[in-house]
């Protein structure tokens, strides 16, 4: 019996073991290169997206050694934007892009709220900026086939990319959530601009959408678009991180989005839609996804460069599918096996360790659609792999982010899984263990696996 027992246990343990190795892996990651992407960068979507998922961190685990100084660099990196009074120092407008940061904002103001009322204050003073502008001044599509969707920039007219789901819509949302929750309208707003791009990229024969969509094929910054149907005015490829970026956007305004809304329902079917191609082009041996996501790495381009597994594309579907099990969503049964074999290929294919930090790899670096005096950028296979601004870098801010993210739904989704087992507490002798497999007769102060008889019984938030 009492080999049997310590058996048990040992399972127990490996199974806790993973989520210590999880926590360490996301701790490093902002350990390693969080303030170099936030404090130490301007106003960016990329270092937006670093600071956003370090805030994050530091709402899952406010008692953290580490969340306090993280949460400052976070702090100075929207302080360094924004003067005392809450205006933006140098505000770009035009872009999506620029817009996305201000997700960071929404953090500052819960906190220095229950500290300093006319600090807090001030950052949603440069929320409320941000969504009067993208709700009432930002340039929107004029043609009725795509009427009111956002344009991605000024110098892309009448373009919708994936990517600018993310930029713009999930602050939208997160600002109504906040602060609007009513505005009936507004929600449907959001709704509008996944309807549009979605109804025009998505291919359901190879259920994944394309990369971007113009409503004005013609005009010479949509050279890259498709100029008759099937698929009129969309790009050729499907990009990994565009649908990392819109899978991501989907969940994210689905946490946000109130239920009841007449078009809730439909968003949360585009994001079943996206989900199922995302799982089908899942790469069977490393679980991770490829930079074309409807080839393998027998695909060469012109210039004899190999299709290659990419990081933070990968980082974003295990995030959407793992955050999608947990609102309910997706199917957990029937997902969680394909989140785990993605989260478990992203730390084999992506992540290296060293002395003092861990780093990621595989990330690619940027790529675009135009515009007309950049012929490069055509999104045609061979630009995704040969263009110079596609090169595959380490520890950027997309991949680190992204990462980040992933580790911190995969953290939820472990201690969250844990659901008592039939045991008879007056006869089981009883054994605590902290997520790191360290038992204690006494536990301190953190979060515990109850065992009885080597059952693991419950959780306990002590």
């Amino acid at each position: 019996m009492m080999k049997k027992l310590e058996t048990f246990v040992l399972s127990i343990l490996i199974c806790l073991s993973v989520t210590a190795q999880t926590s360490r892996y996301s701790t490093s990651m902002i350990q390693s290169h969080g303030k170099e992407w936030s404090a130490d960068k301007s106003w960016d979507y990329v270092s937006g997206l670093v600071a956003k998922t370090i805030l994050m961190y530091c709402s899952q685990y406010p008692d953290d050694d580490l969340s306090a100084q993280a949460y400052g660099w976070c702090k100075t990196y929207a302080d360094n934007a924004i003067d005392t009074d809450g205006n933006f120092r140098s505000f770009k407008k035009g872009s999506l892009d620029n817009i996305a940061s201000g997700k960071v904002l929404f953090d500052l103001y819960a906190h220095e709220s229950t500290v300093n009322q006319a600090n807090g204050e001030r950052y949603r003073r440069a929320a409320d900026y941000l969504y009067k502008y993208l709700r009432y001044e930002y340039k929107r599509i004029s043609l009725d086939d795509g009427k009111d969707g956002f344009i991605h920039k000024d110098s892309y007219p009448y373009q919708m990319w994936l990517d600018g789901l993310y930029m713009g819509a999930v602050f939208y949302a997160e600002y109504l959530a906040t602060f609007a929750p009513d505005e009936n309208e507004a929600w449907s707003d959001i709704a509008l601009q996944f309807i549009t791009i979605h109804n025009h990229t998505y291919d359901a024969q190879k259920s994944l959408n394309y990369h971007g969509w113009s409503a004005n094929p013609k005009d010479a910054n949509s050279f890259w678009a498709n100029t008759a149907d099937p698929f009129k005015g969309c790009s050729k490829e499907f990009w990994g991180r565009g649908m990392g970026w819109y899978a991501a956007a989907l969940v994210d305004v689905l946490d946000f989005m109130p239920r009841e809304h007449p078009d809730y329902a439909e968003i949360a079917g585009i994001f079943a839609q996206v989900i199922d191609g995302i799982r089908r082009w899942q790469d069977s041996h490393s679980g991770v996804w490829y930079q074309l996501m409807q080839y393998d790495d027998s695909f060469v381009s012109a210039r004899g460069n190999r299709n290659y597994l990419e990081a933070s594309a990968s980082c974003m579907f295990t995030y959407a599918m793992l955050k999608g099990i947990r609102l309910g969503l997706l199917d957990s049964a029937e997902f969680s096996p394909v989140a785990m074999k993605a989260y478990d290929g992203v730390l084999a294919t992506f992540i290296t360790e060293r002395t003092g930090g861990v780093d990621i790899h595989n990330i690619c670096r940027s790529a675009g659609l135009g515009p007309s005096n950049k012929r490069e950028r055509n999104g045609t296979a061979d630009y995704y792999l040969d263009g110079s601004d596609v090169n595959i870098v380490s520890n950027e801010g997309k991949g680190i982010g992204s990462f980040i993210m992933a580790c911190l739904e995969y953290e939820k989704y472990i201690t969250s899984s844990l659901h008592p087992a039939i045991a008879d507490p007056a006869s089981s002798p009883v054994m605590i263990f902290d997520i790191y497999g360290h038992r204690y007769p006494t536990p301190p102060k953190g979060i515990y696996i109850e065992l009885r008889n080597g059952i693991a019984t419950k959780k306990i938030n002590h």
